[in-house]
């Protein structure tokens, strides 16, 4: 594709494409410099979407206006539009330059508890300091950052990015775009069966979006989680439509997610303005003072970490009974830590793991492999006795560290993958398995799953688009897949395998809503079913806990483990096991073994067995 800037003609290739939203496409021009070009109504993604396509016209076209009156001097940590990319007449805006964000992370990620394993609470309340202080300044200069949310922040140790600052509302420029998580109840329709934007924003409804951010990375719930179930049936309402009845997780009749922190760990000052703000409708800055008042401690005795004066953890378990087992389940405890589980897998039957202790990376045989802290940059694979760390674009074997390999990465993370046989990784968009080429990629935009049969990728770049398989031993990559994503923010994805399928898990943003979707896919690249994961369980979760068995998936909700199975193309639930509930929740991880299921949480490993055929 070819464009202007500064007079000059640019051609942006594919492997340049470093993000895709549901409005625009980013390259990188160079070390410092990203493109971000808007997607045209003929855009490959909005084909046969007659009204997204005429959206996208009007947008284009109040970019022509917008784009040159964008207010300068903004606060540093926005990242605002510089040089306009017009075509080829100069007269039409195709997008802008900006400055290239590298290492960062989108702030929807601090609102996982797995991926928050690693960092500790002061760090995200300093987060949440940065980020006020940026939006204050923004209203001080007559700038609404309309539809804010966690996809448009990008988070480098504690300071918050904005980005998308095209979509800002100034002067006679209105931000017609919202994400449903996040906008202000007060501007939608009261009647309506979910949130809407039908009035202005203003600098109230962004504090608003600020508050729902922030109660999300404490309590890794929204103020409106949680599943409603009112004694009275005609109280029943759908969850979408929630937050225009203001029930939230404080409601009576709300089941709180067990994910969750207790909200109780939190000091009543905050808790009351949450209650405020998302019960009561009160609307104002969010005061500072709230955050910088926060004092957190991790109780001596149970070690629960909370920013009470005193413990509510150990105020809660006085008097209360030790907990029963239900029906048919057997519990052992395999391992418990005052540190953190890393990573956990079955190699031939048997269970491997590593945590983190007082500053020692340790294998479930005791082996100290590294020393030193906790790193959110750091993703750990377990093959055999060997431990492969990858930061960057680089990845060690440890404990011998004899062997260093360099690695493409994808949004960040580095792409590499193991099984109980072999290593695999991308470098300079080729696929290698112990140094032999399997294929060819797409560089720097791809990434990949390897089970012990066969491997499952995709990329999207640009208008560019596709899915591939390939055999765990052979080399060659079947690339044409019938895998359509269609249009929104790709936000997450994961993949699972047993020995005969693959079943890959995508969680995208479309118009606001966050969906997580499934394909299961044959060795020989068939989508043999698909479908939409809400239909399982309450909560999206970004990582991929559930655990592949045969032509079955095992996933664990908070009402206990189910059991989706394919039918005629669709993923029904086929069993359900509520005798499960008290040892699971959403985002558990499952390892199914011979002896039973295991059940890895941030810093336990639970062994489950259960009647004999029941997972089968």
């Amino acid at each position: 594709m070819d464009v202007y800037i500064n007079q000059k003609r640019v051609q942006l290739r594919p492997k340049q494409a470093i993000g895709e939203g549901g409005e625009a496409d980013v390259y990188r021009l160079n070390r410092t410099t990203a493109v971000k070009l808007f997607k045209p109504p003929s855009h490959p993604d909005f084909v046969g979407m007659s009204e997204v396509q005429q959206g996208a016209r009007e947008r284009l076209t109040m970019h022509q206006q917008k784009l040159r009156q964008f207010p300068q001097s903004l606060p540093e940590r926005v990242i605002a539009p510089q040089t306009l990319v017009m075509n080829q007449s100069g007269r039409r805006i195709l997008g802008y330059t900006m400055p290239l964000l590298t290492k960062a992370d989108v702030l929807l990620r601090y609102c996982d508890r797995r991926f928050r394993r690693v960092i500790d609470t002061q760090s995200v309340i300093d987060l949440f300091l940065d980020l006020h202080e940026t939006v204050a300044k923004l209203h001080f200069a007559d700038v609404v950052i309309g539809d804010f949310n966690d996809l448009n922040i990008l988070v480098q140790g504690t300071q918050a990015f904005l980005i998308d600052a095209d979509s800002f509302q100034f002067g006679s420029f209105p931000c017609s775009v919202f994400t449903a998580r996040f906008v202000d109840p007060l501007l939608c329709d009261p009647q309506g069966t979910q949130p809407i934007l039908c009035r202005p924003y203003s600098w109230e409804s962004d504090w608003y979006a600020f508050t729902v951010m922030l109660m999300q990375a404490l309590l890794f719930v929204d103020p409106y989680g949680g599943v409603y179930k009112p004694s009275d049936p005609a109280q029943k309402l759908p969850h979408a439509a929630r937050p225009l009845h203001r029930i939230t997780v404080f409601h009576p009749q709300v089941r709180y997610p067990k994910p969750a922190l207790p909200y109780d760990r939190l000091p009543e000052s905050l808790l009351n303005h949450f209650r405020r703000v998302f019960e009561q409708d009160w609307r104002g800055e969010f005061p500072r003072s709230l955050l910088e008042n926060l004092r957190w401690q991790t109780c001596p005795t149970c070690g629960v970490e909370h920013a009470r004066s005193a413990c509510p953890s150990c105020a809660r378990s006085v008097g209360t009974a030790p907990l029963v087992q239900q029906g048919q389940v057997k519990i052992t405890t395999i391992l418990k830590t005052d540190g953190v589980i890393l990573a956990a897998t079955l190699s031939e039957g048997q269970l491997q793991w590593l945590v983190w202790e007082e500053g020692q990376f340790k294998r479930e045989d005791g082996t100290v492999i590294l020393t030193g802290d906790l790193s959110p940059e750091y993703d750990w694979h377990l093959q055999g006795q060997t431990t492969w760390v990858a930061q960057q674009d680089q990845v060690v074997g440890l404990p011998t560290a004899t062997e260093r390999i360099a690695v493409d990465s994808y949004q960040g993370r580095p792409q590499f993958a193991v099984n109980d046989r072999h290593c695999y990784w991308l470098t300079q968009g080729r696929l290698m398995r112990d140094h032999s080429v399997v294929g060819e990629v797409l560089a720097g935009q791809t990434q990949f799953w390897v089970g012990p049969r066969f491997g499952l990728g995709f990329y999207r770049a640009g208008q560019l688009n596709g899915a591939f398989v390939f055999d765990a031993d052979r080399p060659g990559i079947n690339d044409r897949l019938p895998l359509s994503m269609g249009a929104g923010t790709v936000v997450a994805a994961n993949c699972t395998f047993s020995q005969s399928l693959g079943w890959l898990f995508v969680t995208i943003q479309d118009q606001g809503v966050l969906q997580q979707r499934c394909w299961v896919i044959s060795p020989t690249g068939q989508v043999l079913a698909q479908g939409d994961v809400g239909e399982w369980t309450e909560r999206v979760s970004l990582t991929c806990s559930h655990w592949a068995v045969n032509d079955a998936l095992l996933v664990t909700t908070d009402e206990g483990i189910i059991r989706v199975q394919m039918a005629q193309g669709q993923l029904i639930v086929r069993r359900r096991f509520p005798e499960t509930e008290p040892f699971v929740q959403t985002g558990c991880q499952l390892l199914a073994a011979p002896q039973g299921l295991y059940a890895v949480a941030a810093q336990t490993i639970q062994l489950l067995q259960l009647s004999v055929g029941a997972i089968e």
